[in-house]
């Protein structure tokens, strides 16, 4: 299999907003641990990484995860995932500024990560693809994924318009405040 490399960095990688940033974090980290051991091994995110089409050189992840992990841990516990997601995001993007606020434009990254044919809105199939390449078990359930929707769509049309995904982001940003 060949390793996808990205171009450049999505600026989505680290939102603004660091609640919602520590929200995200949170159920990444989650995702990643595979065993639910509270760590993350490399190879642990290495398989992450190739399920999302993002497969990295194993040397080269190694060698820049196991700095983040602590004397006699086997693997990155949660504060140890944050500070090399920190890092990662000072060295692509810069240090985080005072705006503290989530622009449009991230949100419009998120949002086109769901949406896969670019029409607008997120479908059933395209959340449930999504959450299988995440892989998550939510993703093996159209009835879960249907239920997801109908959990978000305001205007009952059966899928999700960029505006109802904000209105989803920024409540999940309060309820984590």
């Amino acid at each position: 299999m060949e390793t996808q490399r990205l171009s450049r960095p999505s600026p989505s990688f680290r939102l603004r907003s660091s609640s919602l940033n520590a929200v995200r974090l949170r159920r990444i980290f989650d995702l990643f641990d595979h065993n639910g051991d509270g760590e993350i091994t490399v190879e642990e995110l290495g398989l992450a990484l190739d399920r999302l089409g993002l497969g990295a050189d194993p040397t080269d992840l190694r060698f820049t995860v196991e700095t983040y992990i602590r004397e006699g841990r086997k693997g990155l516990e949660f504060e140890d995932f944050e500070k090399l997601h920190s890092a990662l995001g000072d060295a692509l993007f810069g240090p985080v500024g005072e705006e503290g606020e989530e622009g449009d434009g991230e949100m419009e990254e998120a949002f086109k990560v769901f949406d896969e044919d670019g029409d607008g809105f997120i479908s059933e199939a395209e959340l449930q693809a999504v959450l299988a390449k995440l892989g998550l078990v939510e993703g093996r359930s159209m009835a879960c994924v249907h239920e997801m929707i109908c959990s978000v769509d305001q205007n009952h049309d059966g899928r999700v318009d960029f505006n109802e995904f904000k209105g989803m982001m920024r409540s999940i940003s309060l309820k984590s405040a």
